[in-house]
């Protein structure tokens, strides 16, 4: 039975954590017919004029995408090779689109560690925290032989999600007091007599989103005439962006460089000198995340001029292949995983998005 766009796009949600990804960043189904059949798929680095062409030659139904093709809101898709341009080629062509980006870059395996392997890290950590969507917490109090109920109504609306763990949740007992009116209904002890109750304190996360239906759910489940709950915002459970450890040996920045533009390609820049042997590694554009790591170098992409310059007051180096030829390595990964998932798919990450040119001395 051919499988759906909808159920597929879910698939790789789990599969590739799309939980973990940046607030900000618009990862999932872009665009398609969910209730659509999926028999050719196919995996690319970015969507180009060139990747859109192929897509459509080869009759592709679903494109896992690393980088967002719609990365800001659009008001119209006219054809054209814009971005909104190439969302109409390939909808018009019937391709939908599944994009993984930062949910790739933190989860194990992904991206931030596939370019720390190709670096030569050893003993990588994990450093910049990648923030989701808001979240909050939703906290209660309940009898003890209540708890579990409760807990169940709120996991069954959508709270207790933690990465690819479900009913999470925690709970530490205690007593509670209170003092019911003549018009109350106690569900235990005695109206205008200071009760005190044993119950549990039940915590839970959830995404904002959910918050008004999780909170529903839990009043409904409740025993109490008047329950007492909590609504915490939160910013909990963040996956990280970059990896930062050790070279086996001290290495000069510059010898350094010139094994990442072996291994990496792309237009090698590089800001400061010396030997190094703690390495930092973030995919991408990581400028913004250059003072977060404990490292001699960092190694990442699209690092602006004040950057560079707070780096090397820092007392830290900076090497910059560039965006895109620091994302290859987390790339070809991801290939491999969704062919692991799906049979017979296409592999265009070969179709590089980089649109720098490298060019040697004598061309110079």
């Amino acid at each position: 039975m051919t499988e759906s766009v909808g159920n597929l796009a879910a698939d790789l949600g789990r599969r590739f954590g799309h939980g973990k990804a940046a607030a900000w960043d618009p990862i999932g189904l872009q665009f398609g017919d969910p209730d659509a059949g999926v028999d050719a798929v196919a995996v690319c680095h970015e969507v180009t004029p060139q990747v859109a062409g192929q897509l459509i030659a080869a009759g592709v139904d679903l494109v896992v995408s690393y980088h967002p093709l719609l990365f800001r809101p659009v008001t119209s898709l006219v054809a054209g090779s814009s971005p909104a341009g190439l969302a109409h080629r390939l909808i018009a062509g019937g391709v939908a689109m599944v994009v993984v980006h930062t949910a790739f870059d933190v989860m194990p395996g992904g991206a931030a560690d596939q370019l720390a392997g190709a670096v030569g890290l050893e003993q990588a950590s994990g450093f910049g925290p990648s923030w989701g969507a808001k979240t909050s917490k939703v906290i209660t109090f309940v009898p003890v032989e209540h708890a579990d109920g409760v807990a169940d109504a709120m996991t069954l609306a959508g709270a207790g999600e933690i990465g690819a763990y479900t009913a999470c949740s925690y709970r530490s007992e205690g007593i509670g007091t209170f003092r019911p009116s003549t018009e109350a209904r106690p569900y235990s002890g005695q109206r205008q007599v200071l009760n005190r109750e044993a119950e549990v304190r039940i915590e839970m996360v959830c995404p904002d989103v959910r918050v008004a239906r999780v909170v529903a759910a839990m009043v409904a489940a409740h025993p109490y005439e008047e329950p007492a709950f909590d609504v915490v915002e939160t910013r909990s459970n963040a996956g990280f962006i970059g990896r930062q450890g050790r070279l086996p040996d001290p290495l000069p920045v510059a010898a350094l460089a010139d094994r990442i533009a072996a291994e990496l390609g792309g237009v090698i820049r590089v800001a400061g000198d010396g030997d190094v042997s703690r390495i930092a590694v973030i995919p991408g554009s990581g400028g913004s995340f250059l003072l977060e790591c404990d490292a001699d170098v960092v190694v990442t992409g699209d690092v602006n001029h004040h950057q560079a310059r707070a780096a090397l007051a820092a007392g830290m180096a900076v090497i910059d292949p560039g965006h895109a030829a620091t994302e290859r390595p987390g790339v070809r990964a991801l290939y491999a995983a969704v062919a692991e998932m799906m049979d017979s798919t296409i592999d265009l990450t070969n179709l590089d998005p980089d649109p720098w040119t490298e060019r040697n001395e004598t061309e110079q």
